[in-house]
């Protein structure tokens, strides 16, 4: 049999690749409309999905993406900008004021085409009116630290945003307007993917108003009366401006689990696919999945091992320690120490974009012998998992799973092998 770090990592790639614009963009290019195509878009997926669109468009277009640092492919007709994520920068808010000015005087018969993935909420970071970059930054650091889940953190960013919340589309009209989206989010909801620049968004501020109290965030006086006052609601369900806007899901979590479970399967390991859309606090999650784990290892329920189990989605971090963090990492480290070392039950987990947290690390490894070797080393798991350290634990014992920018993004991936 494959070595079972090897596979894992096969099988790793193989819902990266499933993911790439090359092969899940062009069947859903629009026919050329009768007057001007403008592409725009962001995320850590949308330079490449800009590329594809050029490779494949037989007319005249022209257009703006921005997308994380290091994330950029070259474009000829598509101008290609960088931003910082997670937490925005200047570059981000000027390419989203731009990108506004782009699409604010368009015809019936033009066309925006939108490309949005993971990671366009942070990259198009502009504020509502009355709030400045840093009050956006503030609360997205807050936001980030607090382990609300992304769908939490999306509603409170698109009713502080100048943008989001299907404002980008009611920019558009009367153009006609096609959305392409690479999931990154549980339950691929549209709204939640870069913060539904184009989608209608049925949340109020008084649900972002719950949200920030619920995890006890405290916000400067300004952001507080855009939510208050109302100021900040989005673009409704039924807004007339979105009547010729159209969405469409091109790549999911669910196909990139699809593809690894084809990869197991044709090593000889029976796949199963556990969910899609798996949210909580990381290091809950990885004592559940330890649990189950250890089921089919001991019990051979609710399967025999051989075995994979695979997973995805988007778990979160209430970050309490001063580690380097990744919720990856943290999920497998976790895992790792409530698997205790057991014989044959090896485990991998990554972001499919390539970072972890804000780190050049997707992710990491595991097997039997990870606990020992780190004691082995003087490092003690169960320290570095209550300091949120679990990127250094696996830099240390040479376990890290570094793809670089992979040029996509499906959200988590977990899978753990039992033999």
């Amino acid at each position: 049999m494959t070595a079972p770090r090897v596979l894992l990592r096969r099988m790793f790639d193989a819902a990266i690749a499933s993911a790439q614009p090359a092969l899940c963009i062009p069947p859903h290019l629009p026919e050329p409309p009768r007057g001007r195509l403008i592409v725009v878009g962001a995320g850590k997926a949308s330079a490449a999905m800009a590329q594809v669109v050029e490779r494949n468009w037989p007319g005249p277009l022209s257009g703006l993406v921005v997308t994380r640092h290091g994330y950029a492919v070259p474009c000829e007709r598509i101008e290609i900008l960088e931003a910082a994520h997670p937490v925005p920068d200047a570059a981000g808010m000027q390419a989203a004021q731009r990108m506004l000015e782009l699409v604010g005087a368009l015809r019936e018969e033009d066309l925006v085409l939108c490309l949005f993935s993971g990671g366009g909420s942070a990259l198009l970071p502009l504020p509502a009116a009355g709030l400045t970059l840093e009050h956006k930054q503030f609360v997205n650091r807050a936001l980030l630290a607090s382990g609300a889940t992304i769908s939490e953190i999306n509603c409170v960013r698109r009713h502080l945003s100048g943008i989001k919340g299907g404002r980008l589309a009611a920019a558009c009209y009367p153009a006609r307007v096609l959305t392409l989206l690479i999931s990154d989010v549980p339950g691929d909801r549209p709204i939640d993917i870069a913060s539904g620049p184009t989608v209608a968004d049925p949340t109020t501020c008084a649900d972002a108003l719950t949200i920030i109290h619920r995890y006890g965030i405290e916000l400067p006086a300004a952001v507080l009366d855009v939510l208050e006052s109302g100021r900040g609601e989005s673009v409704l369900p039924g807004d007339m401006r979105l009547a010729h806007s159209e969405v469409r899901i091109v790549a999911t979590p669910q196909m990139a689990l699809e593809a690894a479970a084809r990869e197991a399967a044709a090593a000889g390991i029976a796949p199963y696919i556990i969910g899609d859309a798996i949210e909580g606090e990381a290091r809950d999650v990885g004592k559940v999945f330890a649990g189950m784990a250890l089921q089919v290892a001991e019990r051979s329920q609710p399967f025999a091992a051989p075995c994979v189990l695979l997973s995805g989605g988007e778990t979160t971090v209430t970050v309490r320690g001063s580690g380097r963090g990744g919720r990856n990492v943290e999920y497998l480290l976790s895992l790792a120490i409530a698997l205790d070392g057991h014989a044959g039950i090896y485990g991998l987990a990554g972001d499919t974009d390539g970072v972890d947290g804000q780190e050049e690390i997707a992710g990491g490894c595991i097997g039997p012998d990870s606990l020992a070797r780190a004691w082995s080393l003087g490092i003690r798991p169960k320290d570095m998992l209550a300091n949120n350290d679990a990127h250094s634990f696996f830099t240390a014992l040479g376990e890290s799973v570094i793809t670089g920018p992979t040029l996509t993004n499906v959200n988590d991936f977990r899978a753990i092998l039992i033999e």
